[in-house]
């Protein structure tokens, strides 16, 4: 019942040009026009390379990036945006969190195996789609062989004549009041089964996870499942044997090698913090730990073959973005053959005041956008003057030049603090409109009292 639609996995590459890609991205990013075509065209090069002749398509390798600039400027928002534009698995990981080979913590082979797992739930997701009707067929007909039992073999009466007339009228009848949502709250028995969970034996060990998933897959097939009859409204009923429904006509090893064919040729590994394992030659001490974690790192960079529990993965057609501030680093202290593999390397710009005032109005998921909805269903219609708006770039602005500079994160802070009076009280004040003017956003960041009267917030 598992089918691959067709150019699933690089069809949105295809239909999207990189002025495209970058014309989407600008929807929910200000600026960073250069990290935005830079993984534009890595996108796209996906794409053509899959139009080569087989001989030549597996030569040519992908466009890895590497992104400088601050925290805060979009370099994370890029790279999981452009992931749910082409529909590829895409993972997140810091490059701190991992260790070398011999030392306490998660290895950099992690983060495939994560990955796949990504890919297969996308998989299994999609295919849920395409069983969803003869699921539902099937999750229909045994709630209304639960509410209404068939008749037994013995019982001859009920299986023909008027009698059975009556069973499929009966039956018709409940069908509708099920489909209707009448039968809900009604209470089935229902048996399901509940695996053996093995307890875990290997937990905190380098390299052992894999041999820890791989015993638990184990285990699960040797232990015997155990079968629980349970009291369920219809509503909870209906969810398990629709799940069991899916789980019998999709195709486990088909789901698998769709999704290691996907991880292998659009798995995106966005790499933060990279400029925290490099350290300039002189380093000593716990620096070589870093030294390390660039070694490991490397080979699956260049491209080789991870083992997971659902097969090999090859790492030579993912692309990686990685992404670091390198304050006190800078790319030339990573490893020469680790530069290599990240040809491409793009500098964000800092965040100016207008890019703060462009970022609280203008993405469609702009901040000042998220509070009005979000008080909206209070009751609360919240409106921004533009001299507000302004007035708390400014703000973001300053305080990120005078202290730390956290970019765009700034303006999550100060959005908290003009409103967190608001939002308590929004309850109590539906139906009123409240107008944030720029000298309430001065007011209330210079000096925010407890006990600050509501009553200038209404028009």
């Amino acid at each position: 019942m598992v089918t691959e639609k067709a150019g699933q996995t690089d069809g949105a590459a295809k239909e999207l040009t990189p002025k495209q890609i970058v014309a989407q991205l600008d929807r929910y990013i200000i600026g960073q026009s250069d990290g935005k075509r830079a993984v534009a065209v890595a996108i796209r090069n996906r794409w053509r390379r899959q139009q080569l002749p087989e001989s030549l398509r597996e030569e040519v390798g992908p466009k890895n990036i590497v992104m400088i600039g601050p925290t805060g400027v979009g370099k994370t928002e890029i790279a999981r945006r452009l992931a749910s534009l082409v529909n590829a698995p895409f993972i997140k990981v810091e490059a701190t969190k991992y260790t070398e080979v011999g030392y306490h913590g998660r290895d950099v082979e992690s983060m495939i195996r994560d990955l796949l797992d990504l890919a297969i739930h996308m998989v299994r997701n999609e295919q849920t789609e395409v069983v969803r009707a003869e699921a539902d067929r099937r999750t229909e007909e045994q709630l209304l062989d639960l509410v209404m039992p068939p008749p037994t073999l013995d019982d001859e009466q009920a299986l023909e004549g008027e009698a059975a007339d009556r069973r499929h009228r009966s039956r018709e009848k409940l069908r509708k009041q099920l489909l209707d949502g009448e039968l809900d709250d009604r209470e089935v028995e229902l048996t399901t089964e509940e695996k053996s969970s093995p307890v875990s034996v290997f937990a905190g060990g380098v390299g052992l996870e894999q041999m820890e998933a791989d015993m638990q897959d184990m285990l699960g097939r040797i232990l015997p499942a155990q079968s629980k009859r349970r009291r369920l409204p219809v509503r909870e009923a209906r969810k398990i044997i629709f799940q069991e429904a899916c789980d019998a006509l999709i195709d486990r090893d088909k789901v698998t090698e769709m999704a290691i064919r996907r991880t292998e040729n659009s798995g995106v590994v966005f790499i933060d913090e990279l400029d925290k394992i490099g350290a300039p030659d002189a380093a000593h001490g716990p620096d070589v730990s870093r030294q390390g974690v660039q070694r490991d790192l490397l080979p699956i960079v260049e491209g080789s073959t991870v083992m997971t529990r659902h097969g090999a993965v090859r790492t030579d057609h993912i692309l990686f973005i990685a992404a670091g501030a390198f304050h006190g680093t800078k790319p030339s202290d990573l490893m020469p053959e680790l530069q290599g593999r990240f040809p491409i390397r793009v500098e964000l710009d800092d965040l100016d005041e207008k890019d703060f005032v462009r970022i609280l109005t203008e993405p469609e998921n702009a901040l000042a956008k998220q509070q009005i909805a979000l008080l909206a269903t209070e009751g609360v219609t919240l409106r921004f003057e533009d001299e507000a708006v302004t007035a708390m770039a400014q703000m973001a602005f300053n305080v990120n030049r005078s202290a730390q500079n956290i970019g765009a994160r700034r303006l999550y802070t100060i959005m908290e603090k003009l409103l967190e009076e608001l939002s308590f009280n929004a309850p109590d004040l539906s139906g009123q409109t409240v107008t944030i003017t720029a000298e309430l956003v001065r007011d209330k960041l210079a000096d925010l009292s407890e006990d600050e009267d509501l009553s200038k917030f209404i028009l």
